[in-house]
Parts: structure tokens; C-alpha cells; sequence
């Protein structure tokens, strides 16, 4: 059976000795989770993750969720008792403003303990996960009744939330959307249309469930411009603001997926539905967009969560599995055999592993406080440099984390070797569940497109310069140090590779277009690989001034002997990613269609 321990040390060393977490004590509500709070709540969180959440992530696996002849939806047994904890708890609204019923901790907070809660059980922590993303939606485009009406609810959790895109006919290409939206005369909408792929659609979890539904007002322009946002409601509210009768929305079926079983995702269907205009007509994806971005730094997150948990796993079975002996003699001469953990090619795998999930989860991090930057700090320009910075790693923390999330799942089901692939040892769930980070909130191959083709250019370059700059700033400043110098090359390489694709793009791309579609993935790795380098020479950094200080601990030594094997055997990857960037996109596009 799998396990999981939750890294909490890891997380308090990069928030409070890598990215100064006590600087940010300005800023509303940090003052609140000083570093002793911050331990509780993580240490606490570490707790409802290991012994509440996770020991129900096989029953979700193997029970699924059941549509019942009525059309309601029953959650694998227990799950409804682990999200009453986790609501009771107050998890859902720590950081949400104080005013709707929330804590208003640090969103850094709030993504450090999801970690935790995701790799334990993503598939439950979907329906907490989505109701977030519709808390930011609504405080950031509704009216404030909405906001007075709905907010308090989902953050007491109550109340959740969804999300409703994507149609059978149209996944990313919303501007397709046949939902429609027709004024009842009243204020409100009758709505009127089918989504599939509806996580968290039906469920026996909550009292109510708050759908934010795109959909197109009658005689709305063709195309994203026409797109309006809704809030749905399963139940009408009656006048006191309480659930009454049910709405005409309904889950039609819930889709056999290969994995995250014990979430609900549906088919849903809108008859004439009772909906509300949230923000104004036909800025829907605007609106939206909040919800998707901060799902896609979600989904980021699920895919450290699933490495990590996955990782784990794999060090516990390479410890205990012998086979063979070492290259360099006998390490077990009392046993019949080595531990596997002994042989080079099963520590390159643990070595990658580990070296991108400690590198994401500072990385992850690093982008939370940018985000607690933007939407707290008084400092105008600090709000922007952060903004510009959050919407840069979005797509890359999406795009790359989920790659390497699956990658190493299918990593660490390789260590088990033909236990991997049985039921029973539970990495085949994870291989499962790590697939549809992939896929969902836009698949990879949009958020590179969105990185190259939106996030580079966009205010004439000036985040993708202001990155640039501090990871050039920070190699300069340390170049003198001979202690740094392994990493600060190394980094310095991978950052000329990036600043060559990007120039590569900026002389190739406008009179090509496909010279942009063909590099896209490559420069989005490439990117993540930079940002993930510079997370762990930052990282070194602080390691190598504890040991210097004599203050240094097995994490601290462990440390840099993980950001070794990084700077030595991953970050050369850059200079691939630069070759096939510069290949452009000739051989890509060469073959005619009915070649194929």
C-alpha cells in the first residue's frame, strides 16, 4: 500500500530561508501567520493530509462515484466525512478576505498546505480545488450581492463551486460555444445548453452547488466576443438566500475517465436553467480567466503533488527491494542480494525526481508570494512587477510541472519494475491520476502557445526582460564565489540558451508564424528549465551560508548534492531544446496531410 509523508521541513526551508518569508510581513495578512503560525498550520495540514485524506485515495480509486436514478451523485464511501473535516477545519477559506467569512492568510499559505492535501488525495481535493476558483471569479467580477450572496457559503464550504466550458463540439476554442443565455425579463437568464468534462459537476458533498457557466446572450457577436459568465445555481435560492427548489440543471452521465475516479466529472445539462450575468455582457472569458488562471496554478500544483507522492514511494520500494548486486561490490553481504537502491540506473531516477520536485515546490512557491505581491501590496509598482511575473510562470509552472509530474510517475512505476504495474502497490493509480493535469485547464501545447504567442510580447517584453534580469543579476553577483561557481555557470548557460530562443523567435517568428507553433513546447521546458535552476542556486545559496555558519542540517547538505546532479545532468537539456528551437518549423510542417 502507498504512504506519504508530507515535506513540510522542505517547505518551511524555502519559504523562510530561501524566499524570506518574514520580508513580506507588511503585507496583509502575513502578519497574521508569522513563521510559528506558519509551522502550525503546515504541521496541521500535514496531518489532515497523511491520516484523513490520503487512506482514502485508493477507496476513490477502485469505488469511483455512482450516478443514481434520480440523477444525484454518491461519493466513494468516506469522502463526504473527509471533506466535512476539511471544511469544519476552515481550510477552505484561509485565504480568502475576512469580510466574506475567510482568514485572509497569504495565498503562499494556502498553496504550500495544498501541496500536502493534493498528493494525498488529488481526486477528493478537486471539489474544495474548484470551489476556490470560483470564490476569485466572483469577487473579482461580481456585483456585491453576488459576492454578499454566494462567497460566504463557498468559503464556509457549504456551497461549492465549478467551472463549466468546455462543449462536445469545442475544448480550447470557446469562441465555438453553443450555450445559450435568454433574458427572463426578470434580471435573470434562462440557460439553456450541454458541458462535458464538468469536474465536480454532481456530488453529495455540499449543500449547493454554484455553476459558472459560459454561455452566449441571444444575438451576442460570433466568436469569444460574444461569451457572457453565469452563475448557476443547482438550487434557486428563496428569498431568505437558502436553497430552495432545484434548478433545471442536471448531470446526464459522469465520464469513465482513466483516472482521478473518486471526482466526479460530468456530463452536464442546462434546461432552461435559472442563471445570473456575472460582470458585464459578452466579457465572459474575461471573467473567466480568473477562475482558469488560478486553476492553472492549481493543476501546477497537482503535478508536483503527484511526483512527489510518487517519489516517495519509489525511495521506500528501492530501500527494501533487493535484486542483484552492486557495480562496486557487495553492499548487503548478509542478504542474498542488494538493495536496488544501490544501482546507478534506479538512482538516476530518484535523482531526477527529486531534483524537480524540491526545485517545483520553490518554484510554486516563489510565484505564490508574487501573487500575494500583486493583490496586496499598496506599492503600486511592486503590484505590477509581481502581476507581470505571475501571468509569465503561469503557463510554465501549468505546462512543465504536469510533464514532469506524469513523467515521473511513469518514473517511479519503473523503479517497482512488474509490482509497478500491479493494482495493489498503487502506482498505477498515480500514472493514472498525474495524466489529466496534462490535459485540463488548457492542454500543454496551449500554454506554451499562450507563453510564446501572448505571455513573451506582451507589454512589450517587459516581464520576460524583468526574469531575465534577476537571473542574470543573481549569477553576476555571485560569480566570485568559488563555492557557487558549479551552479552559477551552469545557470548562466541555461539562461544564454533561453535569451538565444528567445531572440530566435522575436527574428523568426512574426514572418513564420508556424516557426512559433513548432518551438512553443521546446521554449516552455526551456524556460522551466532556467526557472527551476535559478530556484535551486538560490537554494544553494542559503545551504551553503548555513553550513558555512555552522548552523547546517542533513537537508542543507542534502541540498547541494541534489542541485549538483540538477546543474550537471539536467540543465544541459537547455542546449537541446535551443538546437530544436532553431531548427524551425520546415520538417514539422514539410509532410502533406494524407501523408500521415
Amino acid at each position: 500500500m502507498p504512504t506519504y509523508k508530507a515535506p513540510v521541513a522542505d517547505t518551511l526551508f524555502v519559504l523562510n530561508d530561501v524566499l524570506g518569508y518574514e520580508r513580506y510581513a507588511n503585507l496583509p495578512g502575513f502578519s497574521d501567520a508569522g513563521p510559528d503560525v506558519l509551522e502550525a498550520i503546515l504541521e496541521e495540514a500535514a496531518r489532515l493530509a497523511e491520516n484523513v485524506m490520503h487512506p482514502l485515495n485508493r477507496v476513490g480509486d477502485e469505488q469511483g462515484c455512482t450516478r443514481n436514478a434520480d440523477g444525484s451523485v454518491t461519493t466513494p464511501k468516506g469522502f463526504k466525512e473527509a471533506y466535512d473535516q476539511y471544511r469544519e477545519g476552515g481550510w477552505m477559506g484561509l485565504s480568502v478576505p475576512a469580510e466574506y467569512g475567510g482568514q485572509g492568510l497569504p495565498y503562499a499559505v494556502h498553496t504550500a498546505l495544498g501541496e500536502y492535501l493534493s498528493s494525498a488525495n488529488m481526486a477528493l481535493m478537486m471539489y474544495p480545488g474548484l470551489t476556490q476558483g470560483a470564490i476569485a471569479a466572483i469577487l473579482a467580477h461580481g456585483s456585491d450581492e453576488q459576492k454578499q450572496t454566494f462567497v460566504p457559503k463557498m468559503t464556509d464550504g457549504v456551497w461549492t463551486g465549478t467551472m463549466n466550458l468546455t462543449e462536445p463540439h469545442c475544448g480550447t476554442d470557446l469562441g465555438m460555444l453553443r450555450t445559450k443565455a435568454v433574458p427572463a425579463g426578470d434580471g435573470s437568464y434562462k440557460i439553456s445548453g450541454q458541458k462535458i468534462f464538468i469536474s465536480a459537476g454532481e456530488h453529495d458533498m455540499s449543500e449547493n452547488i454554484i455553476h459558472l457557466v459560459l454561455a452566449r446572450i441571444e444575438g451576442a457577436p460570433e466568436g469569444v466576443k460574444g461569451i457572457s459568465l453565469f452563475i448557476v445555481p443547482k438550487f434557486k435560492l428563496d428569498a431568505d438566500g437558502n436553497p430552495g427548489e432545484r434548478n433545471a440543471v442536471s448531470c446526464g452521465s459522469i465520464e469513465e475517465k482513466m483516472g482521478i475516479h473518486g471526482n466526479s466529472t460530468c456530463v452536464m445539462n442546462y434546461d432552461e436553467a435559472e442563471g445570473f450575468l456575472i460582470g458585464q455582457e459578452n466579457g465572459g472569458l474575461k471573467a473567466m480567466f480568473v477562475m482558469m488562471n488560478e486553476a492553472r496554478l492549481g493543476v501546477g500544483l497537482q503535478g508536483l503533488s503527484m511526483g512527489e507522492i510518487a517519489y516517495q514511494n519509489a525511495v521506500a520500494y528501492a530501500r527494501e527491494r533487493i535484486q542483484g548486486r552492486s557495480l562496486s561490490g557487495p553492499k548487503a553481504p548478509d542478504k542474498k542480494a542488494d538493495p536496488i537502491i544501490v544501482h546507478p540506473d534506479i538512482r538516476r531516477k530518484l535523482m531526477v525526481m527529486r531534483a524537480f520536485n524540491e526545485a517545483g515546490r520553490a518554484l510554486v512557491l516563489w510565484t505564490a508570494l508574487k501573487s500575494d505581491v500583486a493583490h496586496r501590496s499598496g506599492d503600486e509598482n511592486d503590484r505590477q512587477t509581481a502581476d507581470d511575473l505571475l501571468g509569465l510562470m503561469t503557463p510554465i509552472i501549468k505546462g512543465v510541472l504536469t510533464d514532469k509530474g506524469f513523467e515521473h510517475a511513469v518514473m517511479a512505476q519503473q523503479v517497482f519494475g512488474g509490482h509497478g504495474y500491479i493494482e495493489e502497490h498503487g502506482m498505477s493509480q498515480f500514472v493514472r491520476d498525474a495524466r489529466i493535469a496534462q490535459i485540463y485547464e488548457g492542454a500543454n501545447g496551449i500554454q506554451a502557445l499562450d507563453l510564446v504567442g501572448r505571455k513573451l510580447a506582451l507589454n512589450g517584453g517587459r516581464a520576460v526582460q524583468a526574469f531575465f534580469k534577476e537571473v542574470g543579476d543573481f549569477c553576476e553577483e555571485n560569480r566570485a564565489d568559488e563555492k557557487m561557481a558549479p551552479f552559477t555557470k551552469a545557470l548562466k548557460k541555461g539562461l544564454n540558451d533561453l535569451q538565444a530562443a528567445t531572440m530566435w523567435l522575436m527574428q523568426n517568428a512574426m514572418q513564420k508564424p508556424d516557426n512559433a507553433g513548432a518551438a512553443s513546447t521546446d521554449y516552455l521546458h526551456l524556460f522551466g528549465l532556467v526557472a527551476l535552476g535559478y530556484m535551486w542556486a538560490r537554494m544553494v545559496k542559503v545551504a551553503q551560508e548555513k553550513i558555512e555558519a555552522g548552523a547546517a542540517t542533513p537537508l542543507h547538505e542534502t541540498k547541494l548534492v541534489t542541485a549538483r546532479y540538477f546543474m550537471e545532468r539536467v540543465m544541459p537539456e537547455t542546449g537541446a531544446h535551443l538546437a530544436r528551437i532553431s531548427a524551425g518549423a520546415d520538417s514539422m510542417m514539410a509532410l502533406a496531410e494524407d501523408a500521415f
